[in-house]
């Protein structure tokens, strides 16, 4: 995670938000142009993200949700003014890009399947985002131009699960490890009750991209659980992904 240090106005900022911004240095750490997110250095740290009216809205639900399983940050804030605005705790320890860990890509490839497993293994039942195959493929289909693209998402419609709990974008930068003990999951816009498969799809994604080769898909694979993995759907999925933006 890149901190620039920068200077705000905070009048720009909602007024609930004023007491934590007042005295503190702030660090912008955004990686996406769809949300801007700043570090703010006080007491013990906080994130906060702002992005378009709605956009917030899931993710302050799934962030308070995965909070309850002990798997995020807690939320301290959501506002949905002009924009959205999202202001978690900061999670102790350093995303998966740490040099630290991709220094280490067997453990690292090892220790991403491990929490993956343990992931998709909890119960889900109370999860308050039980429709994410609908919602993905829904948007898939509105990026379908061709019949080619209309058939795939045809067929992951018929052959997507409802089975486990995801992180919808099960990426390095989004796992924050404490000496290789998870310590959260961040980013969870994308969260909710789907498909296995395209957990695993991103996981073998961020390998590849991360530590540029493909060398730790397989490993990736037999660490999570060989008798799980769907190669036709990661197929479908890395298909849909193609056309909404991969």
């Amino acid at each position: 995670m890149i901190l620039t240090p920068i200077s705000i106005n905070i009048n720009a900022y909602p007024a609930e938000l004023h007491p934590i911004l007042t005295n503190a240095k702030i660090f912008d750490s955004s990686c996406s142009p769809d949300a801007k997110v700043i570090f703010i250095d006080k007491d013990g740290g906080y994130f906060l993200k702002s992005a378009a009216k709605g956009e917030l809205e899931k993710e302050a639900v799934m962030t308070r949700y995965f909070h309850s399983k002990g798997l995020s940050a807690r939320v301290l804030e959501y506002a949905s003014r002009d924009n959205d605005w999202l202001l978690t705790e900061k999670i102790h320890g350093n995303d998966c890009v740490a040099a630290k860990y991709l220094e280490h890509p067997e453990r690292l490839c090892d220790t991403i399947a491990e929490l993956l497993v343990n992931l998709h293994n909890m119960n889900f039942d109370d999860c308050p985002v039980q429709n994410y195959n609908a919602n993905y493929l829904s948007m898939a289909r509105r990026y379908a131009t061709t019949d080619a693209d209309h058939k795939i998402v045809d067929a992951a419609e018929d052959a997507f699960e409802t089975n486990v709990l995801l992180h919808g974008d099960y990426c390095l930068p989004n796992i924050i490890l404490k000496n290789w003990t998870l310590s959260g999951f961040i980013d969870l816009g994308c969260a909710g009750v789907g498909d296995r498969q395209i957990d695993i799809f991103w996981g073998a994604w961020t390998l590849n991209y991360n530590l540029k080769t493909d060398k730790y898909r397989q490993r990736f694979f037999d660490a999570y659980g060989r008798s799980k993995i769907d190669e036709e759907k990661l197929k479908i999925v890395h298909a849909i992904e193609k056309k909404i933006g991969l």
